[in-house]
This record gives C-alpha cells, sequence and structure tokens, in this order.
C-alpha cells in the first residue's frame, strides 16, 4: 500500500499538468466548470511545492503566519530581514515534520535547520538546510514489472544577509540552491527523467515600531517579501517545457502587547500569493452549451499551453493579472494566514491559528494549535493540525516540533 500511494504521488506530480489541459472555462461564471456546470478549482501549479511548506512548529501553529514575527533563526524560511531584529546574538533551530502519517506512510518527512549571527547591531548573517524525503519506492511499469528501487528526494541551501537601513527599518538577500530528484534515470510515459535544479533568490523588508495600544506597550511589525525567484525548471533532457518554482509574495504584519511583566500576546496576519502564471482552459463552454478552442490557450500553435512557456519574470509581473475570471479569480488567488500567541515570562507559550484559500485555487484551509517551552539556552515548539475542508492535506491530525538553541548564553557567561 506504501509504494502504491507513493507512485501516485509521482505521478500526479509529473501528470497532473497535462490532464490540465482538459479543463473548461465558462465566462460567464468566470470559473473552470465541471459536466454539470458548477466551478471546480484552477490551482496554480509550480515545481518544488515543498519550497512553500512552513518549516517550522511556532508558524505552523499559528496557521502559517509568520513574516512579521519576532524573529527567531526560522526567520530564514519566512523573511530574513527579521533577523536583525532578533534579540539574541545568535539561534539555531531544528524542525522535523511528518509527512501523509494519516496514510500510514512513516518515511515521508521534512527536514529543515536554520541559524542566524548577528555580525553588530546592524548585521546578521543566517542559513538554512530543507531536505524532503519520500522514502524508499519500488518502481514498476504500466505492466506491474520492476523497474528497481528509487529514494526521491527534494532539498534546499540557503545563505541570507540583513541589514537595518535606520532604526525600524531593515532589508535582506537570501540566495539559494534547489535540487528534486523524483525519478532521475527512469522512464515516465516515454519520457526519460532527470534531476531538476535551480539558483532563486528571496529579498524582504521588515518595518518594526514601538506602539501603545489601550494603555499597552507594545511593537507593530509589518513584513513584505519576495521568495524563491528563481530559474525555471525541468526533468527532462529536451528542456522544452520548463516548470516555475513558486515564486511567492508576502505581506504581513504583527502586533505585540505587553499585558504586563510577565504576560504578553501577539496577533499576526499574513497574506500570500503565488507569483506564477494562472492556468488557462483549453475549451470555452459557449452560452449555447457547446465547446469551442480557447484562443489565449495556444496562440503559436505549437501544442504547448503559452501560459508555460512564459520566462521568468514575464510569468512573475502578468501573474497580478492574468487570470481567465479576472480580478475575482486573483483575489482568490491570495491565502490568508492568521494566528495568537500567549507567553507567560517569556518560557510558555500557547498558540492557535487558522489557514485560508479558496475553494477555486486549492480549497486548504485547517486550524492550528501549539505551545512552547524555553529555558536558558534550549526551547521546544510544538503543533498540531486540524482539517475544515473536505480536501485532505498531508498534515491532517499530525504533531509535529521545533527544537531551537541560544549560543549567545553560553557567551555572556564567559563575560563577554
Amino acid at each position: 500500500m506504501n509504494n502504491m500511494m507513493k507512485n501516485l504521488f509521482l505521478s500526479i506530480i509529473f501528470v497532473f499538468p497535462v490532464l490540465l489541459s482538459g479543463q473548461v472555462f465558462s465566462p460567464p461564471k468566470g470559473c473552470v466548470v465541471d459536466n454539470n456546470g458548477d466551478c471546480i478549482s484552477n490551482t496554480l501549479l509550480t515545481a518544488v511545492p515543498f519550497l512553500r511548506i512552513t518549516p517550522d512548529a511556532r508558524s505552523g501553529a499559528m496557521g502559517d503566519a509568520g513574516l512579521a514575527l519576532t524573529p527567531d533563526a526560522n526567520a530564514m524560511h519566512f523573511n530574513a530581514s527579521n533577523l536583525v531584529f532578533a534579540e539574541d546574538q545568535s539561534g539555531f533551530s531544528f524542525t522535523y515534520t511528518p509527512w501523509l502519517r494519516n496514510l500510514n506512510l512513516d518515511d515521508i518527512f521534512l527536514l529543515y535547520v536554520s541559524g542566524f549571527y548577528k555580525l553588530d547591531e546592524n548585521q546578521a548573517i543566517g542559513g538554512g538546510i530543507r531536505f524532503f524525503s519520500l522514502g524508499d519506492i519500488d518502481f514498476t511499469d504500466n505492466q506491474g514489472g520492476s523497474l528497481g528501487t528509487g529514494r526521491p528526494r527534494e532539498g534546499e541551501f540557503s545563505i541570507a544577509y540583513a541589514r537595518k537601513l535606520g532604526d525600524k527599518l531593515s532589508a535582506s538577500l537570501t540566495g539559494k540552491y534547489v535540487f528534486s530528484n523524483l525519478a532521475s534515470g527512469l522512464n515516465v510515459m516515454g519520457v526519460d527523467i532527470n534531476t531538476a535544479s535551480a539558483f532563486a533568490a528571496d529579498f524582504g523588508l521588515n518595518y518594526r515600531t514601538k506602539t501603545n495600544l489601550g494603555g499597552y506597550k507594545g511593537e507593530w511589525s509589518y513584513g513584505l517579501a519576495l521568495t524563491n525567484i528563481g530559474s525555471k525548471i525541468s526533468y527532462t533532457r529536451d528542456n522544452l517545457v520548463k516548470d516555475f518554482i513558486p515564486a511567492n509574495f508576502g505581506l504581513g504584519t504583527a502586533l505585540r502587547l505587553d499585558l504586563d511583566q510577565y504576560n504578553s500576546l501577539t496577533f499576526a496576519l499574513d497574506f500570500n500569493k503565488l507569483m506564477i502564471p494562472t492556468p488557462i482552459a483549453l475549451k470555452i463552454l459557449n452560452p449555447d452549451g457547446t465547446l469551442s478552442d480557447n484562443p489565449d490557450y495556444d496562440k503559436n500553435d505549437n501544442d504547448i499551453a503559452d501560459y508555460r512557456e512564459k520566462s521568468l519574470f514575464s510569468g512573475m509581473l502578468g501573474s497580478f493579472g492574468d487570470a481567465q475570471g479576472g480580478l475575482r479569480e486573483e483575489m482568490k488567488e491570495i491565502s490568508i494566514s492568521f494566528g495568537a500567541e500567549y507567553w507567560y515570562d517569556k518560557q510558555f507559550a500557547f498558540r492557535g491559528g487558522y489557514y485560508y484559500e479558496s475553494s477555486e485555487k486549492g480549497n486548504r484551509r485547517f486550524f492550528t494549535v501549539g505551545a512552547g517551552i524555553k529555558y536558558n539556552v534550549f526551547g521546544i515548539n510544538l503543533s498540531y493540525l486540524i482539517p475544515t475542508s473536505v480536501i485532505p492535506n498531508p498534515l491532517d491530525n499530525t504533531l509535529r516540533f521545533s527544537l531551537l538553541f541560544d549560543f549567545s548564553v553560553f557567551q555572556g557567561d564567559s563575560g563577554e
């Protein structure tokens, strides 16, 4: 059963973009429809989607919000410009995330390791390693014959530099290398599969200011992050059609209120939108119920959808206005994350959140809860996901955890 599910997972990755060519768009409804004329999902598709998986349990317990939170080492994923505002001089984090545990697949997981070091009050550097494993898979052909055993895996290596541009504003630049080896050396539907790789960059901004709200002192934070801006990749040698990686535009804010000497409360809100072309349907549903070819699908008549042939920057810049359904559909491509965090004496934390995505753009919706403990040099965060939609989530009812370390404590003990 495990191998069958894993092979199905890989088949979806390689075949699903082809299946989308059978979609039908209804102009009056402004959406892709099924045979009954009901709107269905027109999800944005990318290669290496693991880059958008929230890697840490703290944000994972706050509805995946993290663009403007008080920084720790996991800011490397969301917005590295936060690192220069960290209270600690250095930090390190390790996160383990089980994947598809509801399907009894115990060898699929995501590992994320990140750290940072503040060079001085105005500069910080950081690094991160992400590894996504699909375990061992026995590959078979269409007749069930063995094609050998493989170990599909993907990864990312990143390094960041952050600098203050003033007392309240900071910026960061992150470089990263990404690889994806899902079925290298195999032949799928007559196509030889290779390892895909790409170089990418992140750009982040963070603005923090002290505030006084309702008589409580606190801090407002605002974050902007452009992530995974990088080359298109291909899993095949012909390179006729390359796939976009999940370039993302994120805006977020967070408000921390210090209720008294021991109690603090933080609220966080993030908006995210993938900066990749929206899939275009092959057919148009006419008012009389007949189907006609979509003139925007393949204008150069090379049997490849035009939206898949766009260049990196054409696809990114055009992604804010290329949906067939106009502004209404574009707005549905924005996902929303909301979370809250309560700290007692900076040692015990309780968290909750909600993630929302339109039913026409993936329909991922779930509540999250979690807790955290911090003591001296060591901290641990836990999170748990509770689905609220009919679409299964790979993290349904899964417990994940992060370990954090503050090495600056040792420097303080040594008298530095």
